[in-house]
């Protein structure tokens, strides 16, 4: 019996029609959306939008970054022949994962036990092979980094033959992507009017390349981060007191440093659910509320991160809302 090939269509953006799914990765003229926050922050003195990261095709910001660090890894001949292993709370990791299965390549990701089980199961539905790390495997002055440590480990293990670390905390092909994609695109959609961008302490590459770019395009423009109290529960966020900076931080873009409480974040997720039709997670509520927190003499255009939907967090959320629905944080 003959096999006659399916005939192809090819790409047009045009009409939303893909060869590959890794051509819907977001760029200046594919950009992710800005939505407006219109009711939870109605009286503020900013305008601000949100940018949609988890519209991007695995469902995070994360995936920029991901795609830039393999293609640093395929230029530099440094993945040839290799598996990955990369420390994630779960959103690199899953976008990696997405990224090697089309090539047939191997993750091994490192993450931390308290991230929620709906990223865990994603990452092996991925075919990723997953270490849940105990805190208590780091150095006590970083309780929160036991994840990277085993990474690191695992990279220098067989004499590093086995493993490319992707490493994103160290990685500048991590700040690129912002720099190269991120930052032009909040540029080009608020039509230069940004005044403020808003993203929280994490890896610190969005908040390092976005705040480059920007400030290379109006050096007034205000780059906000926020900063999660110490033993927090909002995946993606890091508190400095608890785990080590990343040598990728460009201390000299941020402007400010806002600290959020789970409880206020975790309320203003629910007010972003409730109100804006916005199934955002936790990152998101406190990314808003350091806005609402900046004062009525702040004015103009503020971005801020979405770094991720609400749809991995459903565990989270079940834990957090009483019989009236009220956080109990």
């Amino acid at each position: 019996m003959t096999t006659t090939a399916l005939p192809g269509l090819g790409t047009d953006r045009s009409l939303r029609r893909y060869d590959d799914i890794r051509r819907l990765l977001p760029d200046v003229d594919n950009p992710t959306p800005l939505v407006r926050v219109r009711h939870v922050l109605p009286e503020a003195g900013l305008s601000l939008f949100l940018k949609l990261e988890w519209l991007n095709p695995f469902g995070s910001i994360k995936d920029r970054a991901a795609a830039a660090m393999l293609e640093g890894l395929e230029k530099r001949g440094e993945l040839a022949g290799r598996e990955i292993v990369e420390a994630s709370s779960g959103n690199t990791a899953i976008a990696l994962a997405a990224l090697a299965a089309l090539e047939g390549t191997k993750l091994t990701v490192t993450i931390p036990d308290g991230v929620p089980e709906e990223k865990k199961i994603l990452l092996r539905m991925l075919g990723a092979e997953v270490w849940e790390t105990p805190d208590d495997l780091c150095p006590v002055d970083h309780p929160r980094d036991g994840a990277i440590a085993l990474a690191r480990s695992l990279a220098a293990s067989a004499g590093g033959d086995r493993y490319a670390a992707t490493n994103q905390y160290d990685n500048e092909d991590n700040v690129r992507a912002h720099y190269e994609t991120t930052g032009p695109e909040i540029w080009r959609q608020t039509e230069g009017r940004v005044r403020y961008f808003l993203a929280g302490f994490g890896t610190c590459g969005t908040i390092t390349g976005v705040g480059r770019y920007l400030k290379e395009q109006d050096s007034s423009i205000q780059i906000v981060a926020v900063e999660p109290q110490p033993g927090h529960r909002l995946p993606g966020l890091k508190n400095f007191g608890e785990a080590k900076q990343p040598s990728i931080l460009d201390w000299d873009v941020v402007d400010h440093v806002v600290r959020v409480d789970d409880g206020p974040a975790y309320a203003t997720t629910k007010r972003l659910f409730r109100e804006e039709g916005l199934i955002v997670g936790p990152s998101t509520g406190a990314i808003v509320h350091a806005a609402a927190t900046l004062g009525a003499d702040h004015h103009g255009i503020a971005v801020g991160v979405s770094a991720d939907g609400g749809l991995k967090y459903t565990s989270y959320f079940a834990e957090t809302l009483g019989d009236e629905g009220l956080p109990q944080i």
